[in-house]
């Protein structure tokens, strides 16, 4: 079921409605559209399209009825009586795709979390036949009903999944902690969901997540250690996928997970170039990005499926101080990844450092840290036991380590004096 409201600046996708509810599992036997006004208070839709439905679900033998809006527990309730079948709106529908899809054991608590919640507002009462409340003879009994037993019992279970996740949280901060200090950049995959990020996290990576050309394919994040060329190892995270109207909450449960977001160094923003509406889902996600407090990080757009425009080809764009900005690749095919490697290295390690340094006897520990991040091009040896290195890295970071050590981070064109050949 589809409503035009003509007062509605961002209307439901139809089309994407559809992919949900396939990627659900439901086999669709028919769609209802229709425009109002305004929503109806009683049925959403009015009296009127509301028998029609009813009709369809007689016709067509359907046991589920699915509404592209939010409705409110009593239009829910109400459909539910007249259709004689469950109804689910859309916020409820994407509850239930992302409880099939949560893996992980924090996953699972989100999900659950998540759906309680939401339960919590269409709490009925289902049980009057056992209140006692009402007062006179034989009416008198105890003095809480099933309704509020319900609501007591979900009301325990919702601070125990907040206190577990705020456990998990404090988790995920050590393993950042750990990451800062190890001096490892973070870069965290977004973007609207099937626009292919699990396929390019494979490619880069050589994972196995699993990725299908479904929606909310991959719900937990997952982190991996990705090699870029002069500059060493980097950490890369794959994130769930946005939609158009996330329930907020669903932004609430997931703030945790989404959190690595806020703590990297470069968001890869992932767009199906294929898709006619990508500028508005660039708004989408950047929208959930300020819900998350990640809108400051810097970020590179990264336009995917480039397979599927035979009339494009990959390329990277630059804005005019000469930063990479787009990358137009094929995470399917590998075309233009390596365009998109070259723009990572840019990016997170900032104005290069290229030359010899001279490390005098005694430089070991520096030594081996340059080796160990992969920075040293060549090594040379002095007769007196100095060593000289030739090196790329980020200026920052030679700066830093040279510091630590209290030795000059001045670099040379060439060795001066004697220096032999390594072997």
């Amino acid at each position: 079921m589809h409503v035009d409201f003509a007062s509605d600046r961002e209307p439901e996708d139809l089309q994407e409605f559809s992919e949900l509810a396939k990627s659900a599992g439901a086999d669709p036997v028919g769609i209802v559209t229709a425009s109002r006004a305004a929503p109806d208070s009683k049925y959403f839709i009015g009296t009127g399209k509301a028998e029609e439905v009813r009709a369809r679900v007689t016709e067509t033998g359907a046991e589920l009825v699915l509404f592209n809006h939010t409705l409110s527990p009593s239009q829910e309730r109400n459909l539910e009586r007249l259709l004689q079948c469950r109804v689910l709106d859309r916020t409820g529908l994407i509850l239930d795709i992302f409880a099939q899809r949560a893996r992980s054991f924090e996953g699972k608590l989100q999900v659950e979390l998540a759906q309680l919640q939401h339960l919590s507002t269409r709490l009925v009462r289902g049980w009057t036949h056992l209140e006692r409340q009402k007062g006179g003879i034989g009416l008198r009994g105890p003095g809480e009903t099933q309704l509020e037993t319900d609501r007591r019992l979900l009301g325990a279970r919702i601070k125990q999944l907040h206190r577990r996740l705020e456990k998990v949280q404090r988790q995920r901060a050590q393993g950042r902690r750990a990451r800062t200090r190890a001096e490892l950049p973070t870069v965290s995959l977004v973007g609207y969901t099937n626009a292919g990020k699990s396929t390019l996290f494979n490619t880069l990576t050589g994972s196995e997540v699993y990725a299908a050309d479904q929606l909310f394919a991959t719900l937990d994040p997952t982190l991996r250690r990705l090699e870029l060329p002069e500059m060493g190892p980097v950490i890369l995270s794959d994130t769930v996928g946005f939609v158009q109207h996330l329930p907020h909450d669903l932004v609430a449960a997931f703030r945790a997970t989404l959190e690595e977001t806020r703590a990297a160094d470069l968001l890869l923003h992932v767009v199906d170039a294929s898709d006619p509406a990508r500028l508005e889902r660039i708004g989408q996600v950047d929208q959930v990005l300020r819900d998350v407090g990640a809108a400051d990080v810097p970020q590179l757009l990264v336009y995917n499926k480039l397979d599927r425009l035979p009339d494009e080809a990959p390329r990277l764009e630059r804005d005019p101080q000469g930063r990479p900005v787009r990358v137009w690749v094929s995470a399917l095919t590998g075309a233009g990844l390596d365009l998109l490697i070259a723009a990572l290295s840019e990016l997170l390690q900032g104005p290069a450092a290229r030359g010899w340094l001279r490390l005098p006897p005694g430089s070991g520990r520096l030594r081996s840290e340059l080796f160990r991040i992969g920075a040293v091009r060549e090594e040379r040896f002095e007769d007196g036991g100095a060593t000289w290195l030739e090196l790329a890295l980020p200026a920052a970071d030679l700066e830093r380590l040279c510091a630590r050590q209290g030795i000059d981070a001045a670099l040379a064109a060439r060795p001066s004096g004697e220096a032999a050949r390594t072997g």
